[in-house]
């Protein structure tokens, strides 16, 4: 069984793909998120690969794509004990924050950018104003 580690944890990419990508639409959709900014999140280029992703809700992620999932599922969950009110959660993404590591943007545009560090980043930010890892 070929496994490996993603934000710390030992993953195998046959078992947890389906449910990763079924988890990430569903944040997706709950942050009405546009196919483009899905795309970024998930760190793809190719229309066709997400589209099928989307439509199957399943297929053989690589360790890079179950590492962004990983990310955005914590940030969700984070937004969630920090923001009770799911609404105030899901929007609070596209809201421009005044926090130095976003300069006035939203974190969304900062996880979008490409760079799973910006996923890294967003989340160590959530987490230290939860106080801590958990």
């Amino acid at each position: 069984m070929a496994t490996a580690t993603v934000t710390g944890k030992k993953v195998d990419p046959r078992t947890s793909s389906g449910p990763a990508l079924r988890t990430f639409f569903r944040i997706a959709e709950r942050w009405d998120l546009n196919v483009e900014e899905q795309m970024k999140l998930l760190g793809i280029t190719a229309r066709s690969t997400f589209f099928k992703w989307k439509q199957d809700q399943d297929g053989r992620l690589g360790l890079d794509t179950l590492e962004r999932i990983s990310y955005i599922l914590g940030i969700f969950k984070a937004l969630n004990i920090l923001l009770p009110n799911a609404e105030a959660a899901d929007t609070w993404i596209k809201k421009n924050n005044d926090a130095p590591i976003f300069g006035g943007k939203s974190a969304l545009r900062r996880m979008v950018s490409g760079q799973v560090s910006d996923l890294y980043v967003v989340r160590e930010y959530l987490d230290a104003q939860r106080g801590g890892w958990a």
